[in-house]
Parts: structure tokens; C-alpha cells; sequence
């Protein structure tokens, strides 16, 4: 597979709606950003009235529909230099934690750490009482213990950098492309 000239960004979605609407107008603020979309993402993006010919004019979209989730060879060949996975769903962030790799966005995440391409996880259920809308009203959640242990978990990997509101996550991205423009000059 020939790499690409300049490496992208694998962006996961994941079956959340907390911040999705924020999460991907960051992501629409970058150069060079491909969607992978969980199956959840799919049903997700569709309850929030997003469509799906839309988003395809401004990333390029992979989809959960392969079962050895094939795109994810793509990481092998230097087209990836960051994974920005936003929002992460307590079940994404558990399965990574544990090193479950069984969706397209877990698999990136693990393909990612195994060939050291920094990741930034925007983790949704971070603090005690969480505040988020619903594709039809705002709702109060109160994350598990083992929610927030699987976050505490998660910030303790290496190239991992965990993002527990939206300005976090503005300023991992930004780190991250601030890291690669001084490296490329």
C-alpha cells in the first residue's frame, strides 16, 4: 500500500451524542481528517439529523462493516499520525482500556498504540454527574465508578492523552498539530 504524502487523522465516533456536535465541528476545522464510524456512530449521527452525503463532502468516512475491520491497515503505512477518538463512550473507553478491539474505532486504538501513533480520547463520562443532550432534550447521567476507574485507567497510557471537556480536547489537537508543524519545518 503507498503512503500517502501527508499523513492524516483517523478521527472515531463512537454511539455517543455527549458533544458530538462540537467534536466534529472541531474535527471540521482540520486538514486532512478521516471519520471512522462505529456502528453505533451510524444510528447516532442519524437520530442527531446528521447526513451522511454531507459529512462525505468534507471527510472521507469509513464504515464498521468489514469483520476483520480492514481500513485498519492503513496505519501500517504511515497514513495516520494521530487518532482522535471524540466522543468515547464509556464502552469504547472500557474496551480499550482492557484491550477489546472489536469495532472499528477499538481497532484503530489498539492499531494506533502498536504502531506508536499518539492518540486523544475525549471521554464522556468523566465526573460524577454529567449534563448532555439527548437528540430531543438535555439529560442529567450519573457515570458508574467503574466509568470514571476505566478513564483513570486510560490517561495512565502511553501517547495517550485523555480530554474530559471540550476545551481539553481543542487543546490536545491543537498540541498535536502545533508538535507535527514544528516537526515538519
Amino acid at each position: 500500500m503507498k503512503r500517502e504524502n501527508v499523513p492524516r487523522i483517523a478521527w472515531g465516533l463512537t454511539g455517543s451524542g455527549h458533544f458530538l456536535r462540537e467534536s466534529l465541528e472541531v474535527a471540521g476545522t482540520l486538514p486532512d481528517v478521516d471519520l471512522y464510524l462505529t456502528k453505533a456512530a451510524a444510528e447516532v449521527l442519524n437520530m442527531y439529523g446528521y447526513d451522511m452525503r454531507e459529512l462525505r463532502r468534507r471527510f472521507r468516512i469509513f464504515r464498521d462493516n468489514t469483520a476483520s475491520a480492514a481500513p485498519v491497515g492503513l496505519f501500517y503505512h504511515g497514513h495516520y499520525h494521530t487518532v482522535v477518538v471524540a466522543p468515547a463512550t464509556s464502552n469504547t473507553v472500557a474496551k480499550c482500556v482492557w484491550g477489546i478491539s472489536d469495532t472499528l474505532v477499538t481497532n484503530i486504538f489498539a492499531q494506533a498504540g502498536k504502531c506508536r501513533i499518539p492518540s486523544v480520547v475525549f471521554a464522556c463520562d468523566t465526573e460524577p454527574e454529567v449534563t448532555t443532550e439527548s437528540p430531543s432534550e438535555w439529560v442529567t447521567l450519573y457515570p458508574r465508578r467503574v466509568d470514571l476507574e476505566n478513564v483513570d485507567k486510560l490517561k495512565q497510557f502511553e501517547n495517550v492523552t485523555v480530554a474530559s471537556t471540550l476545551d481539553e480536547l481543542r487543546s490536545a489537537v491543537e498540541q498535536r498539530m502545533a508538535c507535527l508543524n514544528a516537526s515538519s519545518s
